[in-house]
């Protein structure tokens, strides 16, 4: 199985900043070997809301996908060699609260960035982001 550990949530007020992180390890059966990741992503759920795509990653090559309500404020990088993702969130809204999960997605053609959620292999267990007014 692949583990995904997330952290770096919290409370924070409008206007501040939170840097979530992502670990993944572990190796996956069917394969037999350890992973490799195609895409990293971030999806976060509001309570009452469905979980909605917030920016991933190709692992590969670096290209990045963002919904659009956080172009320009959110930045996802990744760490190869560590296999981590990073998602660096300023100017935050109170309507970014929600519980942020990180996903890893196993394939996928070379130059895409996995961004819907059933293209996503492994879940972590979520971070929650709380945005005070």
């Amino acid at each position: 199985q692949v583990q995904l550990v997330e952290s770096g949530g919290g409370l924070v007020q409008a206007g501040g900043s939170l840097r979530l992180s992502c670990a993944a390890s572990g190796r996956t059966f069917s394969l037999g070997r350890t992973f490799s990741i195609h895409s990293m992503g971030w999806f976060r759920q509001a309570p009452g809301k469905e979980r909605e795509f917030v920016a991933a990653v190709n692992w590969s090559g670096g290209s990045t996908h963002y919904t659009d309500s956080v172009k320009g404020r959110f930045t996802i990088s990744r760490d190869n060699a560590k296999n981590t993702a990073g998602l660096q969130m300023n100017s935050l809204k109170p309507e970014d609260t929600a519980v942020y999960y990180c996903a890893v997605a196993l394939h996928g053609g070379t130059w895409y960035v996995a961004h819907l959620a059933a293209e996503y292999d492994y879940w972590g267990q979520g971070t929650q982001v709380t945005v005070s007014t």
